[in-house]
Parts: C-alpha cells; sequence; structure tokens
C-alpha cells in the first residue's frame, strides 16, 4: 500500500512540474514533506541514507561550482568568450551553435556535464544577448550535447561513476566501450539540429555588424584575477580527474576549489552568494527525497526485480531491456539516483551471466541507456536542471516541454543508436 501511496505522490508533482501550474521548487518540497510525514521515508533516511535520501555530493558539488563560476564571471571572460565566439561564428545562427555544441560535448566527458554546462551557459547568454536573438535553443542544444558528450568517460557524468564503482570499470573501460558510439552519436546529433532547432535560426546582419566590430581584450576587467581563477579552476579539473585514484569525492574538490577561490580573490561572500542558484539546489534536494520515498517503499526493487525474472536467461533481451527501460525510466526521474537505485539489481543480474564479456556488455547497456535518457525530459539529468535554472534567472525561460520536446527526439535517436552499437559489438 505504501508503494503505491508514494507513486501517487511523485506522480502527481511530477504532473504539476510538466504543466508547470505551479512552481517547481514548491511542488517538490510538498512532495518531500508528504513522503516524510507519511512515513514513507523516515526522517533520518532523508538527510543521511546514501541511496534513499539527498545526494549531498550532488549538491555540494553544484554547490562549488556555482561559487567558482560566480568569481569567475567578475573578470570578464565569459563576455570575452561570448565575443569571440559570435565573431568566429560571424553570427551565422547554425554555424554559432555547431560551434558552442561542439565546446560543450568536448569538454563534458573530462569536467562532468554539470561543471561544462555551468560554464558555458553564461557565455550562451551573453553572445545571444549582444546579437538579440532567443538564448534558449542554443542552451537547449548545448545540454544535450552536454548529456551525450559526457557518456563517453567515467567522469563525464555523475551515473558512470556510480556504475564504474559498482562494476569495477576504469577510465581507460568507459573510454574504449562508451567513447566510439558517443563519438557517431554526437555526429549525428549535430546534423540533426540543422532540422530539430530549424524554426529558431535568426540573423540580422545589424546586431552581428556591431558584434563584430568589438574588441574581445577589453572585455577581460581584471586579468590578474583571471590568471589566479583559471589556475585554482585548472587544479579543480584536475581534481576531478583523479578522482578514480585519490578517491576524493568530487563534490570535496569543488568545495576545496570555491575556498581557495574565494582566497585568492578576495571577492565578497555575499555578493557571491547571490549567484549562487539557491531554487535549484532546493529543487535537487526535494527531487531526491521524492524518489527515495519510491527507493524506501520498495517500488522500484519490485520492479527491477520482476523484470530479472522475466527475462531469465536470455541476455540479449536483458541487455536490450537495461538499455530502453533505463532510457525510459531515466527520462522520469533523476538519473542520478535511478542509476544509484538499479545498479544493485544490475549487479545482480551480471553476477548471474555465463562470462565476463557478457556481463560488461549488461553493465554498458545500462549507462548507455542511463546517460542518454537524461535527456528525455526536463528533469532527467542535473546539467538539464542547472541550464534551466541558469537561463530563468537571467530572463530566457525555458518551459518544462519546450526543452522536453527536443529532448524526446534526441534520446530515442540516441538509443536506437546505442542498442545498435550493443547488439553489433557484444552480441554477434
Amino acid at each position: 500500500m505504501s508503494a503505491f501511496v508514494a507513486l501517487a505522490i511523485f506522480l502527481v508533482a511530477f504532473f504539476f512540474i510538466a504543466t508547470e501550474k505551479a512552481n517547481k521548487v514548491k511542488v517538490v518540497l510538498i512532495a518531500a514533506g508528504l513522503m516524510a510525514v507519511t512515513g514513507l521515508i523516515p526522517g533520518a533516511e532523508v538527510f543521511f541514507s546514501e541511496h534513499e535520501g539527498i545526494d549531498w555530493n550532488v549538491i555540494f558539488l553544484l554547490f562549488g561550482m556555482m561559487v567558482i563560476v560566480g568569481i569567475i564571471k567578475q573578470t570578464g571572460i565569459f563576455d570575452y568568450l561570448a565575443i569571440w565566439a559570435a565573431k568566429r561564428s560571424k553570427g551565422r545562427p547554425y554555424r554559432l551553435m555547431v560551434m558552442l555544441m561542439a565546446i560543450t560535448a568536448v569538454a563534458s566527458p573530462f569536467l562532468d556535464n554539470v561543471t561544462t554546462i555551468m560554464l558555458v551557459a553564461p557565455v550562451t547568454i551573453v553572445v545571444c544577448n549582444r546579437l538579440r536573438i532567443a538564448a534558449q535553443p542554443y542552451l537547449i542544444a548545448e545540454v544535450l550535447a552536454s548529456n551525450i558528450g559526457g557518456a563517453a568517460t567515467l567522469i563525464g557524468d555523475p551515473p558512470n561513476i556510480i556504475i564504474g564503482s559498482r562494476a569495477g570499470l576504469t577510465f581507460n573501460d568507459f573510454l574504449v566501450h562508451m567513447a566510439p558510439i558517443v563519438v557517431v552519436i554526437f555526429a549525428v546529433f549535430v546534423l540533426l539540429s540543422r532540422w530539430l532547432f530549424r524554426n529558431s535560426f535568426q540573423y540580422n546582419a545589424e546586431h552581428v555588424a556591431e558584434v563584430m566590430a568589438l574588441q574581445e581584450r577589453r572585455a577581460i576587467t581584471d586579468p590578474r584575477l583571471l590568471v589566479r581563477c583559471l589556475v585554482v579552476l585548472g587544479a579543480v579539473v584536475v581534481g576531478f580527474g583523479l578522482h578514480a585514484v585519490v578517491h576524493i569525492e568530487p563534490s570535496i574538490v569543488a568545495l576545496v576549489g570555491a575556498g581557495v577561490m574565494l582566497l585568492v580573490s578576495r571577492a565578497s561572500v555575499s555578493d557571491v552568494l547571490d549567484e549562487v542558484e539557491w531554487p535549484t539546489l532546493v529543487f535537487f534536494m526535494g527531487l531526491f527525497v521524492m524518489v527515495g520515498g519510491l527507493v524506501h517503499t520498495g517500488l522500484i526493487a519490485s520492479i527491477g526485480t520482476w523484470a530479472v525474472e522475466t527475462l531469465g536467461d536470455n541476455y540479449f533481451v536483458a541487455a536490450t531491456a537495461l538499455l530502453f527501460g533505463s532510457s525510459a525510466l531515466g527520462a522520469f526521474f533523476d538519473n542520478i539516483p535511478y542509476v544509484a537505485t538499479t545498479a544493485p539489481i544490475v549487479e545482480g543480474v551480471v553476477a548471474a551471466a555465463p562470462d565476463p564479456q557478457i556481463g560488461q556488455a549488461l553493465w554498458w547497456a545500462f549507462a548507455l541507456g542511463a546517460d542518454f535518457g537524461g535527456n528525455g525530459t526536463a528533469v532527467a539529468a542535473s546539467a538539464n536542471v542547472v541550464a534551466i535554472g541558469i537561463a530563468a534567472r537571467n530572463g530566457h525561460k525555458i518551459s518544462f516541454w519546450q526543452f522536453t520536446r527536443y529532448g524526446i527526439v534526441v534520446t530515442i535517436l540516441s538509443t536506437l543508436m546505442a542498442w545498435l552499437y550493443v547488439w553489433m559489438r557484444y552480441f554477434t
């Protein structure tokens, strides 16, 4: 009975988020409160459970990077990059979009997609404001590119870190098995975006001429601070890359980096905290509790157990179910708690596999489905929520369905291509 109540609360909350009939932060707080008050998730679990409560690693990773980005913003580097990108693309909308998508996709495997979006989104908004064009299509395209690109490595997407830890997979394992299909899917997405966003491309020669006349170097307001910030940011990126070696959580690296950034910049703490996307952080906390209610009542585990029993020893069907199932479910539940919840179920299926190669194929199918499912809806991945929050803060609101109508197309295409890849590489 409790599982049905938890599901009902989740579905009602998701309805209000999707239809935007109420502020999404208010919705998740009420839903999370109902989960706790009704005992669907114990109060202690909300704050202290790794799999059934708030994932503080994600929250503090976001907080730390928001502080870092807020300080870097004061140097004028985002204006510099915006003008540079606009001039390089000569204001041509599709060329500009491809350039921003390529930067995002190349950075995401090494910075993780949330961090990349937090760095690229402000640049995108500035360049679109300069060209007086709508920023929403460019931001959506970047998020989709980021979720695709981040799938290529162990540290590129938070679900990959969870899967790598549970399955004992290394950075090189992800690079060898995930990167090839990611490159192909991204190339197809670049071509698809020409059609997908065709109604959004605007070109105004007068505004482009104004931007082409600007000197991007003059946008840098504090060169010395910029150098110090880039050194700290570089150290943070290295820290992210060494996560699998030194076993220090990315959230700790981000928090330390934020603290060092505050020290070297001597920026006003209150001014920097004003740049933090507090509604986004609160939304994530509420969302984690909502999903935690489904986990604690055993609903997700029951679905997984049923799937294992139904599939039996047909491992190609199992891989197909994992890929498509993770893509579908990951589009509606944030893929971080979804992967954390489902990984033990996958581990049980893998343990029964006849040989290690089949077992690894199941893990890769799971990873591909979860990563690409993150493009499915506006709340399916951390990068989606962060980008929408940044856009709203800067006057470029992206609605749930505005994002989702593009995300669904890309998710379906990516999942089908990933399925063909898994079939050809592991089962033929």
